[in-house]
Order: structure tokens, then sequence, then C-alpha cells
């Protein structure tokens, strides 16, 4: 693995998501592989649960981190190429991710999107640009488009309490919300599912639509009660408007998962990747019950990000006097 920005950067998901559920049982057998490493993480943009346990990670795997808020406490950064840089520019990315590159040995980048301009968020330029110029192995924290990081703790956290032969049905069901939010999480959900053995329907209003490009293979579903028919995994998620983008059209229905409608399901399993908002997207009562997943999401998102960071320090070449394997017989 090269760089880690979708789920197309993974060989095997698979055998992945099996690695991180092994190192899960001995964190910090890997404790020594990034000595004399260090992971450079990049904030444009808030983070409690990416930059906690994408730190901690890498500390169990023996490397330093450097952080930089780089929204906040770096010079602005001019993203495209051959501007003339006569304006509120002061460093051009080409250099700046040189530096970064030449300082760390591996670096996240946390960039949302604007909403404002679909082609130009889908385009992914910050993310590209420092992944064309930095030349070492670069983590997406969450991009425009994709949180990959999350996608993979939520794969864990199913794979983890899936325990019939059956393939379970995963709902991923959009949410109402006070503001417009990014398809990022919902693309790469989707995205992930459809890579592994389960069958994943995608219910919203119309109008909510999210790109084909990362719901091939999945079943939409408009009306939420027969969405959430028999489902056993029901991923609760809000996210503005693809077609209308950036866009919150009207909704009349109620939307938010409550207990009523989690009795419509198998009695199903309830995710979400967090920050919530309690009463709005989902009911307090499904937040804390015994079938929510939600904490143990998070608590995945360190698993992810080890063995993600695992899989770029080996993919580098490192040398390592004595690989431990995992439960040895």
């Amino acid at each position: 693995m090269k760089h880690f920005t979708t789920v197309y950067d993974v060989s095997n998901v698979n055998l992945l998501i099996s690695e991180a559920i092994k190192l899960k049982q001995s964190p910090y057998v890997f404790e020594n592989i990034g000595k004399h490493k260090t992971l450079g993480l990049i904030f444009l943009n808030p983070s409690l649960r990416t930059r906690l346990s994408t730190q901690k990670a890498a500390k169990m795997l023996g490397m330093e981190v450097m952080v930089m808020n780089l929204d906040k406490e770096g010079w602005a950064i001019e993203w495209n190429d051959n501007a003339i840089m006569n304006s509120n520019t002061v460093e051009h990315i080409k250099d700046a991710a040189a530096v970064l590159g030449t300082y760390c040995d591996i670096i996240g980048i946390r960039c949302f999107p604007s909403l404002t301009d679909r082609q130009l968020d889908y385009s992914e330029k910050m993310l590209v640009q420092l992944m064309k110029y930095c030349k070492v192995p670069v983590v997406s924290l969450e991009s425009a488009t994709l949180h990959p990081l999350q996608s993979l703790a939520d794969a864990i956290t199913i794979k983890e309490n899936w325990k019939e032969a059956r393939k379970p049905k995963v709902v991923l069901s959009w949410a109402p919300h006070i503001k417009a939010l990014p398809q990022a999480v919902a693309n790469s959900f989707a995205e992930w599912m459809t890579k592994i053995d389960v069958d994943i329907t995608i219910t919203h209003p119309e109008g909510y639509e999210l790109c084909d490009d990362y719901t091939k293979g999945a079943t939409i579903e408009y009306d939420q009660d027969s969405a959430l028919m028999d489902a056993d995994f029901v991923y609760v998620k809000n996210w503005s408007s693809f077609n209308d983008y950036g866009k919150t059209p009207p909704v009349q229905k109620n939307w938010m998962l409550n207990k009523e409608k989690h009795k419509i399901t198998n009695n199903a399993f309830v995710m979400h990747c967090l920050p919530v908002r309690r009463g709005v997207e989902l009911s307090s009562e499904l937040i804390d019950h015994p079938k929510s997943l939600i904490q143990q999401q998070a608590g995945n998102r360190l698993y992810a990000a080890q063995i993600v960071l695992k899989e770029l320090l080996l993919g580098k070449g490192n040398k390592i006097e004595k690989q431990v394997q995992l439960h040895e017989a």
C-alpha cells in the first residue's frame, strides 16, 4: 500500500479487516517498526476521534508524531500550479509539501469540501497536490469526498459483531441535520460496504442521491421503512445533496431513527460515526441502546489507523529484525 485515501488503495480489503482485528488483541506487537520514523498530521478542519486515534496509533508503533493546524498556524497555501502569487497566498504547496516530505515519513491530511463548487471539491485538489509533491505516503484523515479511516473502522465493527453464516443486511440511512454536511462519510461507507460480504441498502429522501461512483452495487430505497425492514445494521448519517450540490432540499417526513423505527428492523445494531446531534439525527435512547455500536466504532478508529500505518511503514521497506506473528500457534 503506497497511500491510504480510498478503498482502492487496499489490495485485499477483507485481509486488512482481519489483520486489524488480530492487531486489536495484541496492539503493541509491532511497537518497534516505527522507531525513528515520523508521522506528520496536517489539519485544515476540526477533529476529535481522527486526531487522537491516529496520534495514539502511531505511538503504539513507535513513531514520533508532529501535528499542525495548517488553517490557523501555517502560511496561507497556494494550491494551484502555475499561479502568480501576488495576492493573499504566501507559500506554494509544491514547496510546503516538499518540506513536509523531508521532515516526515508519512503524512496525514484532513481537508473538508467547500460545498459550493462540486467540480473543485470532487477533484480532491488538496489531497492530490500533497501526494504529488511530498514524495512520501499520504493518509486521508477525511477529504472532500471520502473518509476511509472511518469506513475501515466501521467495517471492523461489523465484522466483529456479525456471527451468522448469511450476509447481513446493512442499511445506510440519511438523517436530518441543522446544516449542510459533506457526503464524505456516506460515500466512503457505501464504497467499503460494496467491497465486503454484506448486502448494502442506502435510503434517503429524493434529492439526496449520492454520486453514482460510490454506490454501485448498493440498493437505493427512498422509503425508509421499507429499507429498514429486516435490517441487521443501521448506519445513521446526514449528508447534503450531491446533484443540487451542497444544498438541503426540504424533507417532509421525519427521518430521525428512533425506537419505533428500530422495531421495523431485525433488532439491528445501530451505528453512527460521531459527532452526533442527539434528538436530531438519532434519538438518545438508540445512541445509548444495548444494540448501539457507536462507542465501539469510535474505539476501532484506533486499530484502523494502526493497521494502515503499519502497512505503510512495511511498504516503505523497513528492515525488521524480527517480525512477530500475531496469535502464533
